[in-house]
């Protein structure tokens, strides 16, 4: 009976020969506006509503400029990055992006194949907007 098992469970694992998709997470980098342009960097996108104090737009060199997927004003005022509050600003800020399905899509495909930066001012990368739109493209 234990052969039996074995042989089943080798059967159900997949070949070593079946290729996968590389995952677009990978692709996708945050990191802040304030920090000089590297040649690593892909496409330069950023995703803030409002453009980052004391940067000249040449200065900043970015692709584009996605300020509609950027969290709503009252949203930003309420979470003001308290860690504690970052659950469920992200359930917010997700439920902001449902409408904006278009949008999203359009980002996606922009980004599809190859390498980006999503670029925004604030300090905790980790506790941003980005982090969520990150995931949420990938």
């Amino acid at each position: 009976m234990a052969k039996t098992i074995r042989k089943t469970r080798k059967a159900a694992k997949k070949p070593a020969t079946a290729k996968r998709k590389p995952r677009s997470a990978a692709l996708i980098s945050v990191k802040r506006a304030y920090d000089p342009p590297a040649a690593s960097d892909g496409l330069r996108i950023l995703i803030d509503r409002l453009w980052p104090r004391g940067i000249a737009k040449a200065k900043l060199k970015l692709d584009e400029w996605v300020k509609d997927l950027a969290p709503s004003n009252a949203l930003r005022k309420w979470y003001q990055h308290d860690p504690e509050k970052f659950a469920e600003f992200r359930k917010r800020y997700r439920a902001e992006l449902a409408p904006q399905k278009d949008g999203v899509a359009a980002l996606r495909a922009r980004l599809k194949g190859h390498k980006v930066t999503l670029l925004t001012a604030t300090k905790e990368l980790d506790l941003s907007h980005a982090t969520v739109l990150r995931q949420l493209l990938a």
